[in-house]
């Protein structure tokens, strides 16, 4: 008579449950071994007992076992990640290349192309399409000319300000040029007032003449010269020293 199912569910009884966990942490670690020799695999087993003690079997080494699992977990995670990243693009390529398709056929038929397939409802909505866009290219086109023109103007003021600017600083270089001349000009004349002041018993040369001045003594004519009467003669007489014998 073979044994009953037996139901899979803790044991109540600490000496029943005792048992059960001996015997089979024993067929555990015996079947461990066993597949670890038969099949050349790396095998490591850890059991905690519900009072916390230790049991393990490990093919080479525990460490090595569990450096290789955590190794190999990285690399499965890793390569799960990277699958679900490839196809994440994958959709976000596929949507693109479908907003692509639309844009440009949306493009062709606002040029006027392909349009046979379209029915009278769709070709007025793409006529109002068309006309709005056209209004707001003329309103953009309007403002840029605007704001060109204010631009303008503005420069235009500052260039006039800077002009009156320079209309000022020419008329004031102008009164100062005036005011120099006619200092100049009235010191020429006291100078030439001074050259040409005469005294009564002679001429007075000032000190600031700079022209040279040239004095020529007239000789008297011998014919129409006579001595006055009544003159005393001073010094010899020519003509009879002349006429005397040497």
């Amino acid at each position: 008579m073979g044994r009953g199912k037996i139901v899979i569910r803790r044991i109540d009884n600490s000496t029943s449950r005792q048992v059960t966990f001996s015997k089979r942490r024993n067929g555990l670690l015996k079947k461990a071994k066993e597949l670890a020799i038969l099949c050349d695999a790396e095998v490591g087993v850890m059991i905690f007992s519900s009072t916390g003690k230790l049991y393990d079997f490990a093919s080479t080494s525990m460490k090595s076992v569990i450096d290789r699992y955590n190794k190999s977990k990285e690399e499965h995670h890793q390569l799960g990640s990277s699958a679900s990243e490839i196809k994440f693009w994958q959709r976000e390529a596929a949507m693109l290349r479908q907003q692509l398709h639309n844009l440009q056929e949306s493009h062709r038929k606002m040029m006027g192309e392909e349009l046979s397939g379209l029915t009278v409802k769709e070709l007025r909505n793409l006529e109002n399409q068309l006309e709005i866009s056209l209004h707001g290219v003329r309103m953009k086109k309007d403002q840029l000319l605007m704001d060109e023109i204010q631009e303008l103007n503005r420069k235009g003021n500052l260039i006039h300000q800077e002009n009156m600017e320079l209309y000022k600083k020419v008329n004031l270089i102008c009164q100062e040029n005036m005011e120099l001349k006619k200092k100049v000009y009235g010191t020429k004349d006291e100078n030439e007032t001074k050259r040409n002041s005469v005294l009564t018993n002679g001429l007075v040369i000032g000190e600031d003449l700079q022209v040279p001045v040239n004095l020529q003594l007239s000789q008297p004519e011998n014919q129409n010269y006579k001595a006055p009467s009544g003159t005393t003669k001073l010094g010899y007489d020519y003509d009879h020293f002349a006429d005397r014998p040497h």
